[in-house]
């Protein structure tokens, strides 16, 4: 027998089981959070000049081009919802690396 199956297999068996009401299954919540804020040009360079971040650094920050950035906060691009989570991350102070200058 194939792994799968086998997968397949001991799932319908618990299936049966717990239809019997011999078995109770494990469950757990999660709290799925808010979709993230809708950000505006100028509230992405707020969040990047809050942090002293060059467009550049921003960039590496958030792991997108230096263009990407310069075309978010022109607004001639806005951020995907992917994006959208990251500079909430970010502007709410939850991931931020320092960026220290060399002596």
């Amino acid at each position: 027998m194939s792994k799968l199956f086998k997968g397949l297999k001991k799932g319908l068996e618990e299936a049966l089981v717990f239809s019997e009401r011999k078995l109770t299954l494990k469950s757990e919540l999660i709290e799925i959070p808010e979709p993230p804020n809708e950000y505006k040009a100028i509230d992405i360079k707020r969040i990047r000049e809050k942090k002293h971040y060059s467009q550049g650094i921003f960039a590496k920050v958030l792991n997108v081009s230096i263009k990407t950035v310069q075309s978010w906060e022109s607004g001639t691009r806005i951020p995907s919802h992917a994006a959208l989570r990251l500079l909430e991350i970010v502007d709410k102070g939850f991931y931020g690396p320092q960026i220290s200058k060399p002596l």
